[in-house]
């Protein structure tokens, strides 16, 4: 049985399970960690810190805003379209308080990928950045929702800072386009009348759905993955466990540099650091590399989250390698595969290994690890306490161990399904609670996981998951496309880079600028093609669908890579 195998993988002092009803809510956790932490400092952005005691005091005020002043109701879902912002923890947890359930948003998401989640979730609310809120204006009449809360980069700061620092961002930088919601309320005024107010505490099910986690899964448009409140916890747990072992409650301070709104990040800084105490030091733009460095040489950093096109950026960063390690001792990947090379370049620079990880959005995320005690770099780890994984064939039987196959994964952290789409869920999750991944596995003696391939055509750049039906679906719309395929391929940069082939109807004509173009309007950054090729004919089957593996093959054999 797969379930005995298991049981002596974990090295000593971590236990084969966790128990995953020890809250019954996240609620309990928060309201236990800011009583517990109330002095120690939460989170930190742009010089500002909160503690843990201010956040449970901020976000209680906010849920008393989002009971009194509006008439959304428990179950309700509430988009929160924020970067790395004190204000995010802020909105999530004063959501969750008031009985909502959060929708991550993307803020680089265009105006097309918005009106599809907000639509597809059901959104009554949304809590956005003024970046973007000229999107919000666009999308929001072709949507449910009713009620917008502002907020600018520097809202949360003291007076003074707030003023300079949104006065920058807004006049000097240009990085607010004019809008206009006259039903949208200022972040502070939220605050302001909240404040003083009743609030009732919400206490839902752990079956209950906390979060709205969008991805597309194993393919297609995006689907909202239903991650119940137990679910969560169970990772917390799972991650304290495992992750946790060399961390210290109340005094490690964890640089953020990837996105919260990104399930990794989530569920890293905003949920598992809660148990621990953990002070995490927020990057509102990690893309400016040398910002980035600056403020972490403001920090004796003791953990860093990152993935492999971070860890390259920075150990190229001649500032970075200038920068005091002596208090690092643990850095986590995941995202996309860690490349060997990589994990000796940081080890080399900052003195510390890397414990890569696997996960999805699907499981709340983190599904295997590698425990501090005994790292394994080339593998995923072992599976997180009270998770299985085994391998199985294209007909679904179970493979022996040492085996190569499709890797499944079961466990308490394993999402309720996809929002509204049963015969999706049907598809990736079983009646016994295993979930299919996608991605080819080889599970071995000792335990340890490698991941060999991945089964579906999911592209993954710098860590995000790219579904190439979305970008061939926005392509077709383009006039003049008669055909047109996506595929990813090596890039030393972010993994993976996208390429897209187009066959052009006949009689007309398209440029690779057209092309670049129409992408930029409709995807988001990293969704954009870095490269277009034009063809007489794409390879397909004989019903016609486009041979994407093909095409990808051709590619590797340009590259030599295969």
């Amino acid at each position: 049985m797969i379930e005995n195998f298991w049981k002596d993988k974990y090295p000593a002092g971590i236990p084969a399970d966790i128990n995953a009803d020890q809250y019954p809510n996240i609620q309990a956790v928060l309201k236990e960690s800011c009583q517990r932490f109330a002095d120690k400092p939460a989170f930190s952005n742009l010089g500002k810190t909160i503690s843990y005691g201010e956040l449970y005091e901020l976000s209680g005020i906010f849920a008393a805003y989002l009971q009194n002043h509006t008439d959304l109701q428990p179950g309700d879902r509430i988009a929160v379209q924020m970067p790395n912002v004190l204000q995010y923890p802020v909105a999530v947890f004063g959501a969750m308080r008031a009985g909502l359930v959060v929708v991550n948003t993307n803020p680089l998401y265009t105006a097309r990928e918005m009106e599809h989640q907000f639509n597809d979730s059901g959104a009554k609310a949304l809590v956005c950045l003024a970046n973007m809120a000229h999107l919000a204006e666009d999308v929001l009449p072709k949507t449910g929702v009713r009620h917008v809360i502002v907020t600018e980069v520097g809202d949360l700061l003291p007076p003074l800072k707030r003023l300079l620092v949104n006065s920058v961002v807004k006049y000097v930088k240009k990085m607010v386009p004019a809008f206009n919601l006259p039903q949208a309320v200022k972040f502070n005024d939220a605050l302001a009348k909240g404040r003083g107010k009743a609030l009732r505490e919400s206490a839902p099910q752990g079956n209950d759905v906390a979060v709205l986690q969008y991805t597309g899964g194993t393919t297609g448009v995006a689907k909202g993955a239903m991650l119940t409140h137990r679910n969560i916890i169970a990772n917390m747990l799972q991650c304290k466990v495992l992750m946790g072992a060399n961390l210290n409650e109340g005094c490690e301070i964890l640089i953020a540099p990837l996105p919260l709104y990104h399930i990794y990040a989530f569920t890293f800084h905003c949920m598992a650091m809660m148990l621990i105490g953990g002070h995490n030091i927020l990057v509102t733009n990690p893309r400016d590399l040398p910002g980035t460095v600056k403020e972490l040489g403001k920090w004796k950093f003791t953990g860093f989250v990152g993935l492999n096109t971070l860890f390259v950026a920075l150990c190229n960063s001649e500032d970075f390698r200038r920068l005091d390690f002596s208090a690092l001792k643990a850095t986590f990947s995941g995202g996309m595969a860690l490349q060997l090379a990589t994990a000796e370049r940081w080890r080399e620079v900052t003195g510390c290994g890397i414990c890569e990880g696997y996960g999805m959005t699907e499981t709340s995320p983190v599904a295997t690890v590698n425990p501090f005690q005994h790292i394994q770099v080339g593998t995923i780890g072992i599976p997180v306490p009270s998770t299985l994984c085994k391998v199985i064939d294209d007909e679904g039987n179970d493979l022996p161990i040492g085996s190569i196959g499709e890797l499944c994964i079961k466990g308490p952290q394993v999402m309720k399904g996809y929002w509204q789409r049963e015969e999706a869920t049907a598809e990736v999750l079983d009646a016994n609670g295993w979930l299919k991944t996608g991605d080819i596995a080889v599970i071995q003696e000792d335990g340890y996981l490698r991941i060999v391939d991945r089964k579906k055509d999911m592209i993954i750049v710098s860590g995000f998951n790219v579904y190439p039906n979305e970008l061939e679906d926005v392509l077709a719309t383009l006039p003049g496309v008669l055909q047109c395929a996506a595929i990813g391929i090596p890039d030393e940069k972010s993994g993976e880079a996208i390429k897209v082939f187009v066959v052009v109807k006949p009689g007309e004509s398209l440029t690779k600028d057209q092309v670049m173009q129409h992408m930029h309007d409709n995807v988001t950054g990293y969704k954009r093609p870095k490269s277009v090729e034009f063809r007489d004919a794409l390879p397909t089957t004989n019903v016609g669908k486009i041979l994407r593996r093909e095409l990808r093959d051709e590619e590797l054999k340009k590259l030599g890579k295969k």
